[in-house]
């Protein structure tokens, strides 16, 4: 018997001696990596942190005590040590076990992570109840890969120094988030790793004043985060220090598997791989490689274009652009909030700068997009990488929200392509654009596969594009969702359904003769976004037919008012209609239903009149 097979707790950690522990990390290491191995998942930030989170569970009382994970990429050992290890073959597949803390979970994750930086105030909160509810047991924050350069994270280090609250912040410095640390705090780190001259004890040679210990933190540090016997000596220390403190844990990212160690960035999150080998099975042609192309083509004719990334260099397909023009392009770290009002004095100062960035990271800089950059009407061109369902990550990451919030900017043109070429297109639109801000949103999807074109050619603004006539109905897609309309159309054609398919292109503004002209020829409309319905590009359409007084029929395709979990893009997008078969039948329906734009009740679909599809999670109605 293995020494993981007798562990299913905590207690069953702290019941083994401290000669087991290596074997445990090494067995944890295999687990970890044959499992996402099949199902994809972080593998370099959960190698680093074995014996760090084996010494956390070792040291302290969880769920008694609370251990927050920044991030939240970094707690498989953590999920296999409180209990999860029988359900770790479903790690981020649909309906298994998030890749992420969740409190739905487990009583062991305090707090739901998928983004950067909120450990430590999030933590400081915990801390702060306890002490006013008089109660009595550790908080610890575990933050690393880079988190650290985020603003949150130094607001929390901030008032936790203020408040001189009893709190424990791990620093886990592996030198990375996804590619190197950038900043001046990583290059303080690197002076404390340099000026300490870590002994083989883990213990520092060399006495050094901190930026932590100016901040109110008692400072541990640096300790090889590797060694689980001084991890659990310095925890237990630390725990008698009942003020701020901070242990600084140096580890190596990947460590225990050679394709991991060797190329980090790469095993940062990936699909799945062949172990032996680490080679990928998947298609490397995406939007973003597009992306890297065409800004490098773009740049290399005019040397205003300036890139912006925060800590996602490779993800954003802007390494070849780093590499061309290094003193053109700025990574500045895991700071996106900083990053659009960086790149909004960049417009003020006559550059052309693109920030590229995840959608589900562009979330955090909205006051930014409102005050920085729309007010003042300034000419950012913001690329927004990984837009809607993302898949295995869930939802912390999928980008589901960007077409509501955005549209409702003024001065903001946002658009969408349906292909690899119109996005060719949409960039030199964007980078010609000087009335204002600009947003292009693309999937994390393959490439469609349409021969790509050497020319470029601008869009008009706000001119949609008619792929197909027809007089029977209107189908209304942006994005992604332009290709399953097309598709959807064919099988309409079979039914004698004329579909008349429009490619809005944008969602702000829109294209109103078209779309207008369009709908009173057919009086049925047919909205698909890969976006949130609530004030999404449906609600912008229907508020145009307002507007201009059209009582069309019309039904709107999204992603409901609610949390989308984790699971295959193609798994979620057949539970909310957002495929060819889903827009057939709400098409077909609404085309032929003598109520439509009424609800249908259980009386009509117990006489097979409603043809629509129920939909899998048993709303109760169908729209029709």
């Amino acid at each position: 018997m293995t020494i993981l097979e007798r562990l299913d707790s905590p207690e069953d950690l702290k019941k083994l001696g401290l000669e087991e522990l290596p074997q445990l990390a090494s067995e944890f290491r295999d687990i970890i990596v044959s499992t996402c191995a099949k199902n994809g998942g972080h593998v370099a930030p959960n190698l680093g942190v074995v014996e760090l989170t084996m010494a956390l569970h070792y040291a302290f009382d969880s769920p008694k005590d609370k251990i927050v994970w920044d991030v939240g990429h970094q707690s498989y050992t953590h999920k296999l040590i409180t209990g999860r290890k029988a359900r770790f073959g479903t790690l981020r597949q649909y309906g298994g076990m998030s890749g992420f803390p969740k409190k739905q979970e487990s009583e062991h994750d305090h707090f739901d992570t998928g983004h950067a930086s909120t450990s430590i105030s999030s933590a400081l909160g915990m801390a702060e109840a306890r002490d006013l509810n008089g109660e009595s047991f550790e908080v610890v924050a575990v933050i690393g890969d880079g988190s650290l350069s985020g603003g949150l994270a130094f607001e929390g280090l901030n008032n936790t120094g203020y408040l001189h609250t009893n709190l424990t912040i791990v620093l886990n410095d592996n030198k990375m988030s996804i590619a190197p640390n950038v900043g001046a705090l990583s290059n303080h780190l690197k002076m404390l790793h340099r000026l300490s001259d870590i002994s083989m004890e883990g213990k520092p040679r060399r006495r050094i004043q901190t930026i932590f210990e100016e901040l109110g933190f008692q400072y541990y540090g640096p300790i090889d985060g590797h060694d689980i016997g001084r991890l659990i000596e310095v925890f237990n220390e630390s725990k008698k220090t009942k003020k701020p403190k901070l242990i600084h844990v140096i580890t190596q990212k990947g460590r225990g598997y050679l394709p991991a160690e060797r190329v980090t960035e790469k095993f940062h999150g990936l699909g799945a791989f062949d172990i032996l080998t680490g080679r990928t099975t998947s298609n490397n042609s995406s939007f973003s490689t597009v992306f890297g192309k065409t800004i490098v083509e773009l740049a290399e004719g005019d040397q205003k274009i300036v890139a912006i990334t925060a800590a996602m260099t490779s993800g954003t397909g802007l390494k070849e652009f780093a590499e061309k023009f290094p003193e053109r392009f700025y990574d500045v770290g895991i700071a996106e909030e900083h990053a659009i009002t960086f790149a909004a004095g960049l417009a003020r100062g006559g550059m052309k700068p693109c920030l590229v960035i995840y959608s589900t990271f562009l979330q955090r800089g909205f006051d930014g997009l409102i005050h920085d950059v729309a007010l003042q009407c300034l000419p950012v061109k913001i690329f927004i990488d990984r837009a809607g369902l993302v898949g295995d990550d869930g939802p912390t990451h999928h980008g589901v929200f960007d077409l509501g919030y955005l549209r409702m900017i003024p001065n903001m043109v946002v658009m969408s392509p349906k292909d690899e070429n119109e996005f060719r297109m949409m960039i030199k639109t964007a980078m010609e654009y000087d009335r204002g801000p600009v947003a292009v949103r693309y999937p994390k999807a393959s490439l469609i596969g349409v021969p790509m074109k050497a020319e470029m050619t601008a869009i008009r603004i706000g001119e949609a594009e008619i792929v197909q006539e027809g007089r029977g109905i209107t189908i209304l897609a942006i994005g992604t969702m332009v290709q399953e309309a097309i598709a959807a159309a064919h099988a309409l054609d079979m039914e004698g359904i004329s579909a008349e398919i429009i490619n809005a292109r944008f969602v702000k503004p829109l294209d109103k003769s078209k779309i207008l002209a369009s709908v009173k020829k057919t009086m049925k409309l047919v909205t698909v976004e890969e976006s949130v319905l609530m004030g999404g590009f449906g609600s912008a359409v229907e508020e145009l037919l307002e507007e201009n007084g059209v009582k069309a029929d019309v039904v709107r395709l999204g992603v409901p008012d609610e949390f989308v979990e984790h699971g295959a893009s193609e798994i979620l997008k057949g539970e909310m209609e957002l495929n060819a078969e889903g827009i057939f039948y709400h098409a077909k329906y609404l085309s032929r239903c003598k109520t439509a734009g009424m609800v249908c009740n259980e009386e009509c679909r117990r006489k097979n009149l409603c043809m629509i599809r129920v939909n899998a999670r048993e709303k109760g109605t169908a729209t029709g």
